[in-house]
């Protein structure tokens, strides 16, 4: 069966319970962890959230699996909640689905992504050119 990508976006948010920026930023105060998959020229042109993980989509799964050789320390075990954020909310719904079949059930993405969150006033940052 072929699908389009629109197909493949509504079943992965499926299921998703996308929290908005409000709702995230709370949620982060909870313990959530936030990811961010974009591109590294994409936060230099954007920014960044201050806090949020860097881990760019091509190696989200490897590093976010508790089972998993190449996992980062924050990767303790099934339960973490995950908030995946890109710029507007499209390719982080894609790999929050992903995540989810690694059994993190927990894992999410951030509705209307990056865009989102700075278009409510939360602090973001710009990318230290320097560091990257």
């Amino acid at each position: 069966m072929v699908r389009t990508v629109e197909q493949l976006l509504a079943e992965a948010r499926r299921g998703l319970d996308r929290p908005d920026p409000l709702r995230a930023r709370d949620e982060l105060a909870d313990g959530a962890r936030l990811v961010d998959i974009r591109p590294a020229a994409q936060r230099a042109r954007e920014g960044e959230i201050p806090g949020a993980l860097v881990i760019e989509r091509n190696v989200l799964e490897w590093r976010l699996d508790p089972a998993g050789s190449h996992r980062i320390p924050e990767a303790v075990d099934h339960d973490v909640r995950w908030i995946v954020v890109c710029s507007e909310g499209y390719a982080s719904s894609l790999a929050a689905a992903s995540l989810r079949e690694l059994g993190l059930h927990r894992a999410t993405d951030l509705d209307g992504g990056f865009v989102a969150w700075a278009a409510a006033g939360l602090p973001t940052s710009p990318v230290d050119q320097g560091l990257r």
